[in-house]
């Protein structure tokens, strides 16, 4: 991660450097300095439902358009919408304005390369070379021509139109009845539009965005209120999603959410008796449950870990030839169908497996055992190399040494705020819960405010 670009492209507070209009001007210059194309191939910019979506994708247009560059924006749409539209218009570059499950004060810049692929490091830094080390200013006044701006008035339709063709049949979900949470985000138009057409009975929550109430209560990361309503309406499944729609959480019916791991599994079971998977394996994080590994050996699939983020995940996976993907936060990717993380997509994919297999997904969860695990968020003020900070590095072998082998610690920084995320795991609650809070509590004091 270099100054701007964090785990997933720049985030920050709107209005608040890095994400100021100001920047997303530059930012646009220097994704036209490095994409453009002779023969004029727009960028195409889409955003989540964030009140400062509309400045920061007006800046960012106008940085590319003062370099000579032409613009066709998406409006609201999922970020792997913007990346099959990328893909399908040969586009220079695709950018999504959003801060995903961030809460609506936050907003960020993702970028995807024409073929559809988030950035590499190398081309991160030298995004930010241009930024923080050129006059780019100085180049604009070079151009001759300044580049146009249209309107893609059926990009949500497009998406829409692409996802049906990778699900089983046209009508796949006639008779289920699905309860969604749309995060009052980039998903609360095509989400409902998309279950129903392939017949679902479909109710849909959060799905009234105003610019405030992006993940506010709900989606992905508050799952609770889809799972009361699920219960309440006897459904099938409920599904949630985050503010961007790249992630998914899916809700059994009886009311229990699954983790991120969990769908994960149950996909890989599906996908191995179909025949899918070839022996290719399947990628997660080092954030992912230890249940899962067992789960896959259990099924006799490879397991490859990868670092924090859908992209790296990504990366193992054309790595090693994986078809599947993802992180316990509700990232998944299946490469046979798209290049990114894709909410929808996975819940189709869900959706298939459960079908095919002609079970409840209470049923189907059972494929994995959740090792008790706790996530400490600790806010921090700086972010020396953990290994630097002797008392937290004495507290991390401290619980190590407890668990013997029979459980795990992780800490790390995140890469999109100012947190550290303490994660335990362990074979009781009670152990898993002692061991993560008092790592957490030496973290807060040598870090915290």
């Amino acid at each position: 991660m270099g100054i701007l670009f964090g785990t997933d492209g720049i985030r920050g507070v709107a209005n608040s450097y890095p994400m100021t209009a100001e920047m997303a001007l530059t930012v646009g210059r220097a994704l036209a300095t490095l994409f453009a194309r002779p023969d004029g191939a727009p960028f195409i910019i889409g955003r989540d439902t964030r009140i400062s979506g509309h400045m920061l994708t007006h800046a960012l247009a106008a940085g590319i358009c003062s370099m000579g560059g032409n613009v066709a924006l998406a409006g609201v749409l999922p970020t792997p919408g913007v990346a099959h539209l990328t893909i399908a218009a040969k586009a220079a570059a695709g950018i999504v304005i959003s801060a995903s499950h961030n809460p609506f004060q936050d907003n960020g810049i993702k970028i995807f390369t024409s073929d559809g692929y988030k950035l590499s490091d190398q081309t991160e830094a030298e995004i930010e070379a241009l930024v923080l080390e050129t006059d780019l200013a100085a180049r604009a006044e070079k151009v001759e021509a300044p580049g146009r701006v249209r309107v893609l008035p059926d990009a949500g339709l497009r998406y829409v139109n692409f996802l049906i063709a990778t699900a089983p049949s046209g009508n796949f979900l006639s008779g289920y009845r699905i309860v969604l949470d749309c995060a009052n985000g980039a998903t609360s138009d095509v989400a409902p539009r998309l279950f129903r057409a392939l017949g679902a009975t479909v109710t849909a929550l959060f799905n009234e965005p105003d610019g405030r109430n992006i993940n506010a209560g709900c989606g992905s990361q508050d799952p609770q209120t889809l799972a009361r309503q699920v219960v309440a309406q006897t459904a099938d499944i409920g599904l949630a999603f985050d503010g961007d729609g790249d992630r998914l959480v899916a809700v059994d019916e009886k009311g229990a959410p699954l983790t991120g791991d969990q769908v994960l599994a149950v996909c890989a079971k599906g996908l191995q008796a179909a025949g899918r998977l070839k022996g290719r394996g399947v990628v997660s994080t080092v954030m992912s449950n230890m249940g899962l590994k067992q789960a896959l050996a259990e099924m006799g699939i490879v397991h490859q870990s990868a670092a924090v983020g859908d992209r790296y995940v990504l990366e193992k996976m054309l790595e090693c030839g994986a078809l599947m993907g993802g992180e316990d936060s509700g990232h998944m990717i299946f490469l046979e169908s798209h290049t990114t993380g894709d909410g929808l997509l996975a819940a189709l994919k869900l959706l298939a497996t459960v079908q095919t297999e002609a079970k409840h997904l209470s049923q189907l969860r059972r494929v994995m055992t959740v090792f008790p695990q706790v996530t400490i968020n600790v806010a921090i003020t700086h972010k020396p190399p953990i290994e630097t900070e002797p008392a937290i590095s004495d507290a991390i072998r401290a619980a190590e040494h407890a668990l013997n082998g029979r459980g795990r610690v992780l800490v790390r920084y995140s890469g999109t705020q100012a947190l550290c995320r303490v994660m335990v795991e362990a074979p009781t609650r009670e152990e898993t819960e002692r061991h993560c809070r008092h790592i957490a509590d030496v973290v807060r004091s040598r870090l915290g405010s």
